[in-house]
């Protein structure tokens, strides 16, 4: 997903509002991007407090800033500057977290990203996107180079499956048409689950949501709940401040009400281990095979 990232954001590298800030990362991909940009392009350094607010400064001189780092390099260590620089002066500053969830495997809690959206979403006039599929980027990078307010756009690796062809971008779609039990996903993840459910042969009704926080979901959503009964959230992300729970209120609100709600997210480190990205999930019954048993379980319950 960062190399398509990198492709994309060349494609605006002319525009003289552009500036793009990274924490001293970004080797072997982002080359191109800093020739084309030259001076547009600063390497900010291990010192992201500094960076988010030299960002808020050039945002604020009417330039449009991206900030680009190591996910919870960006949204943890600076978030005063992000609160206070950014958000309260609601400024288009772009936060772009790499290597959300535990996207960074064995490197450790320093590097994963758990609570990242969950944490920035509690900032007023933020908002958050998560792209799923390398084609998804395209469509949020158009659309991040125009909004008015705040965002951060987590990145992780696109896990599309060979012969799926997504619809095109949207804050909701439904990913794979199903009658059976409803599932909800957020992130890449979704790729790797869906390969599996389609093998399972569970007839689920998927649906994945990219944009947050969430407003009235849409009616077809709604319906796909009422119909089926049962609704399975999977996001990589603690449950505190999660999209499950943002969902779980909207659902009341609407009156909608399935008789089993499942939310399937980040535990933190069950076994006290690291490992790959994986074997974490397996942990946290994120991985396919795990999402999969929880549906079999529902359709013959």
């Amino acid at each position: 997903m960062r190399q398509e990232f990198r492709r994309t954001l060349l494609e605006f590298s002319a525009c003289p509002e552009f500036v793009f800030l990274t924490g001293d990362l970004g080797f072997m991909a982002l080359e191109p991007l800093r020739e084309a940009m030259e001076q547009r392009f600063i390497n900010a350094g291990v010192a992201e407090q500094n960076m988010v607010g030299v960002a808020a400064g050039l945002a604020k001189s009417g330039l449009r800033p991206w900030a680009y780092s190591i996910a919870p390099f960006l949204y943890a260590r600076p978030f005063e500057q992000i609160r206070n620089d950014v958000c309260l002066h609601n400024l288009p500053v772009v936060l772009v977290g790499n290597g959300g969830g535990y996207g960074y495997g064995v490197m450790g809690t320093t590097h994963h990203a758990l609570e990242d959206y969950g944490t920035l979403l509690t900032l007023p006039n933020m908002r958050a996107y998560i792209p799923a599929f390398d084609s998804d980027l395209r469509c949020m990078i158009q659309h991040l180079m125009t909004v008015k307010h705040p965002a951060y756009l987590r990145l992780g690796v696109s896990e599309q499956p060979s012969w799926l062809v997504p619809d095109p971008y949207a804050a909701w779609r439904r990913i794979l048409p199903g009658e059976g039990p409803t599932v909800a996903f957020v992130g890449p993840l979704v790729g790797s689950a869906l390969d599996a459910i389609r093998v399972s042969g569970v007839n689920a009704d998927c649906w994945l949501v990219s944009e947050l926080p969430i407003h009235r979901p849409p009616p077809e959503f709604l319906s796909s709940v009422r119909d089926s009964g049962y609704l399975l959230v999977v996001e990589e992300h603690v449950s505190v401040g999660s999209f499950g729970q943002m969902l779980a209120c909207e659902l009341l609100a609407a009156g909608v009400c399935p008789t089993r709600f499942v939310h399937r997210a980040a535990l933190g480190y069950v076994t006290g281990l690291y490992g790959s990205q994986g074997f974490h999930r397996k942990e946290c019954g994120l991985d396919s095979a795990s999402i999969v048993s929880e549906l079999n379980q529902a359709a013959h319950s």
